[in-house]
């Protein structure tokens, strides 16, 4: 099969297109499928510079979901799946490749009315979004969210899921083209953080309150001001350093509002607690998506072959939604 090669730890140029071994047999509860798209993380870029090694016993070729067909069963496979069924997937790697192995309870099936190809840019933001504002940070129908990068396949999709749960959503990005996208999926306050304050604008849109929960991808740089921005009883949710991973802080405000920092990933996680956000994604988020109230939202697929140029696309951050490949 074709797979996307990390040559050495670099950038983009060092992603190559080859022909490797197949995939070992499905083994206990277990599938092989056909991919049909992948999507392109910020994950993959960490791993591609040698940053993010795959899990031990894992696929060493990048990509954490895909989209495809299910080519054959390891042993006690729920019943529910079958051959030939189309379905999406988080995975701890290998979706930069025409064929994967993946645990059956990591395995979800096509939401009526997204396509094969569309479905691959949903699993991973779906699992992310869901396992950190609503399972952990509890964001509750009738409080308020901040999410920044607001335009990315993370904001994208939890500006919708919060919209459609009757929250209030605040979010930041770099320019008024991301803003206007935001706004059209629903965000309610829209913050140019290169041109604003976003600390100041939320305590007045709020009227000094704050906000309940912060999904933050920023890390460092930012968590004094997310401190700042939170009201009483306010969570922070960290999922990325794209600031930094250092940071000097005043705790005082933690103690003061009983302020909550969390932080988490998914692609090291047991596959049981996969399989448990997993089933819990598809419970709640999908009978949202079914009824096209959450939408997956596709920027560009680029083919394999041109995975260096998906990846610098993604690092130039001037997309909107999620970049896919297409084996």
């Amino acid at each position: 099969m074709r797979a996307l090669v990390i040559a050495r730890p670099g950038g983009p140029e060092v992603l190559e297109a080859r022909e490797v071994e197949d995939p070992p047999a499905p083994g206990e509860g277990e599938v092989l499928l056909e991919v049909a798209a992948a999507g392109v993380n910020r994950v993959d870029a960490i791993q591609r510079m040698g940053l993010y090694p795959s899990p031990a016993g894992e696929s060493p070729y990048p990509g954490v979901e895909c989209s495809g067909t299910i080519l054959a069963l390891g042993p006690n496979v729920p019943s529910r799946w079958a051959v030939g069924d189309k379905v999406c997937a988080l995975l701890s790697g290998g979706g930069y490749a025409e064929k994967v192995v993946v645990p059956a309870g990591q395995l979800l099936p096509i939401p009526e009315g997204v396509s094969l190809t569309d479905a691959a840019g949903l699993p991973e933001v779906a699992c992310t979004v869901w396992s950190t504002v609503f399972m952990i940070s509890h964001l509750s129908p009738g409080e308020s969210f901040l999410v920044h990068g607001g335009s990315s396949g993370i904001g994208t999709f939890a500006i919708q899921m919060a919209k459609h749960l009757g929250i209030k959503v605040f979010v930041t990005a770099g320019s008024e083209e991301k803003l206007s996208a935001c706004k059209g999926l629903g965000a309610d306050v829209c913050i140019n953080y290169k041109t604003e304050d976003f600390v100041e604008h939320i305590k007045m849109e709020t009227n000094g309150k704050g906000v309940d929960v912060i999904l933050d991808n920023v890390g460092g740089s930012y968590l004094q001001r997310n401190l700042n921005s939170l009201g009483v009883d306010g969570r922070l949710f960290i999922i990325g350093f794209q600031g930094g991973a250092v940071a000097e802080v005043n705790l005082q405000a933690v103690l003061i509002r009983r302020l909550t920092i969390q932080g988490a990933g998914l692609r090291n996680r047991s596959p049981a607690n996969k399989a448990q956000i997993v089933g819990e994604v598809e419970k709640n988020v999908w009978p949202a998506v079914a009824a096209g109230k959450v939408k997956p939202v596709i920027y560009k697929t680029f083919p394999l072959s041109e995975a260096a140029e998906a990846h610098r696309l993604m690092e130039a951050s001037t997309h909107i939604g999620k970049i896919l490949l297409l084996p």
